[in-house]
């Protein structure tokens, strides 16, 4: 199963996002499908980035985000249908 989900990149203690299209078997820095958006949760507020038509393509095909991923999907409004 394909999930959309956060893979860490970044220095240490200050952490940065790719929202990433991966196997759901995969570790969480190993081999991803697609990359869909980023998120910068050191900056006030945080920055999420997303390349809205991939990640609805995404969850058309049958993706399930990740639960991080949901929350900031439905932050920025963007569903399988919309």
């Amino acid at each position: 199963m394909l999930r959309i989900r956060l893979r860490r990149v970044g220095a240490k203690k200050h952490p940065s996002y790719r929202i990433v299209v991966a196997d759901s078997r995969t570790p969480r820095g190993g081999l991803v499908v697609e990359q869909v958006g980023r998120y910068d949760p050191s900056t006030d507020p945080p920055t999420v980035t997303l390349d809205e038509e991939k990640v609805r393509e995404w969850l058309r095909r049958g993706a399930q985000p990740s639960e991080p991923v949901a929350q900031l999907l439905r932050s920025k409004n963007v569903s399988a249908e919309g």
